[in-house]
């Protein structure tokens, strides 16, 4: 094997590799017996390989992550993690839409879902961690802002318009390809931005050497040893092995999904904590990542990994799934309840009170959690 390939696909990968897929093939033979199955002990020591399963795929995510991240500086390197899985996501919405039964809700609980988790759990977490190990942290106010624009804007079009404009929560054809379109364009000229002339905006603001990112592509290649093109070589590898590691994810949730399905209609629970769940074990990647990024004190990077994918996958999401619906003739759902759409609004102006003021600490982390704890009870209640 190169040298190239053997940096990359360490012993610790393939046995990932191996695991996650071979754990999908499983998966596909027994889940037919599994949801036919009608003890329930079954059912909960199935689910339990199953997130040990997707937690050794998310290591693997996340090691890969952490490396691209340090070849490409930021914001490139968390951008691929968050497009990563906010594609995952996308993937997996999709195909339940085109499964068979009646999911028009499906779309707007996972993302409300993954709002909730990513914007207060997730952020709540690595601020407290963050703030424990080195205090109160400076994030970079510019970049912040322009996630919060467009988290308001996404949501308000996603969740709160369908109510006057919609009939019972859903948007005609027309109008739903309309938004799809605008939503779609808003976040490609976002994403142009990003990348490019607008990058600076999204590094550590205390950073006081010029960030990794500005250097040129391959620069960090010293410490790969091998130059340029060898760095090239180990960029596209590491890409390849996550996306390769975070297919699995998908895959099994799938099957974890109709699992779950099960158990919480046994367990007589809100059908939302199904999706809650969901969304929780496939952003798992992402959480490991970003109370990592709090505990080293790199606030922004918390920040473009949790607004960022936030974005990316409202962004992403919503246009998919209208197009879907109006191809499909399905009717999609996307109209939050009041009480959710009141805890979206308090999250995002404890967001912008903690972000945009200057130093965040621990308190807007515990803050956050608060909020979680809030949604999490209104799910329960149902």
């Amino acid at each position: 094997m190169p040298s190239t390939a053997r940096t990359v696909l360490t012993p610790a990968a393939i046995a990932r590799l191996l695991i996650g897929w071979g754990s999908v093939g499983a998966l596909a033979a027994l889940t037919p017996a599994l949801t036919a199955t009608p003890a329930t002990p079954v059912l909960a020591v199935a689910l339990a390989v199953i997130v040990g399963i997707i937690l050794v795929c998310s290591f693997g995510v996340v090691a890969e992550a952490e490396a691209l991240a340090d070849l490409l500086g930021d914001p490139y390197g968390t951008l691929v993690l968050t497009l990563s899985i906010a594609l995952i996501e996308v993937t997996l919405i999709s195909s339940v839409m085109l499964g068979p039964g009646d999911h028009q809700t499906i779309a707007r609980d996972s993302v409300v879902a993954v709002s909730m988790i990513i914007l207060n759990l997730v952020i709540g977490l690595s601020l407290v961690v963050g703030a424990r190990q080195h205090g109160p942290m400076l994030p970079n106010r510019r970049g912040v802002a322009q996630y919060l624009m467009l988290t308001l804007l996404f949501s308000a079009i996603a969740f709160v318009l369908p109510h006057p404009l919609g009939t019972d929560g859903a948007l005609s054809a027309r109008i739903g390809v309309l938004v799809a379109v605008l939503v779609t364009g808003v976040y490609a000229v976002f994403l142009v931005r990003q990348m490019g002339r607008g990058k600076r905006d999204f590094q550590e603001a205390a950073a006081g050497a010029p960030h990794p990112a500005d250097a040129a592509p391959g620069s960090s290649s010293a410490a790969v040893g091998e130059g340029p093109t060898g760095a090239a070589r180990v960029l596209v590898l590491r890409t390849l092995l996550l996306i390769a590691l975070a297919l699995p994810i998908v895959l099994i949730s799938q099957s974890m999904a109709a699992l779950l399905d099960i158990a919480v209609t046994r367990a007589q629970a809100p059908v939302a904590l199904s999706g809650l769940l969901i969304a929780a074990i496939v952003f798992l990647p992402e959480t490991i990542t970003s109370v990592r990024a709090g505990a080293a004190g790199e606030i922004q990077r918390v920040s473009n990994l949790c607004h960022g994918a936030l974005v990316s996958t409202v962004g992403l999401t919503i246009p998919s799934v209208l197009i879907i619906g109006a191809l499909t003739g399905q009717r999609v759902v996307l109209a939050a309840s009041w009480p959710e759409i009141a805890i979206m609004a308090i999250t995002l102006v404890l967001t912008a009170a903690g972000f945009l003021r200057g130093r965040i600490g621990a308190g807007f982390g515990w803050g956050h959690l608060g909020l979680f704890a809030v949604y999490a009870a209104v799910v329960l209640v149902g």
